[in-house]
């Protein structure tokens, strides 16, 4: 499984932050929360970062993704009931554009932690 540790690294350091801060609270204050988690445990987090989007050959926009972990993982704090089919569609289209290889979505909605792992 690609970046498996890492995986497993980012869902226990959200595990955390969720026992910590408990659910109900907005998104960007678990995306905070994390990249303190992230980086207290020794990883290099990068919040917010862009990549541009072309098509022949104009720029047309921009993707920002909000966590990328090592260099290597596009981690997601979401607040919803569930995740759909738009998350999972987000997360193929971060991955294609950044060449990055898996992205985790990780829903902070319930007391218990719930995460989709998409791959490339």
């Amino acid at each position: 499984m690609k970046h498996e540790a890492l995986s497993r690294s980012v869902i226990g350091a959200a595990m955390a932050v969720l026992n910590e801060l408990r659910p109900g609270l907005d998104e960007k204050v678990y995306e905070n929360a994390m990249v303190v988690e992230l980086k207290h445990r020794g990883h290099q987090v990068d919040q917010q970062s862009r990549f541009p989007v072309y098509y022949r050959e104009s720029q047309v926009g921009v993707l920002v993704p909000d966590l990328i972990v090592d260099g290597v993982l596009i981690a997601d704090p979401k607040v919803v009931s569930v995740f759909n089919d738009n998350h999972v569609a987000q997360m193929v289209g971060y991955l294609a554009i950044s060449q990055l290889e898996v992205a985790l979505l990780l829903n902070f909605k319930h007391a218990k932690l719930e995460w989709k792992r998409i791959v490339r």
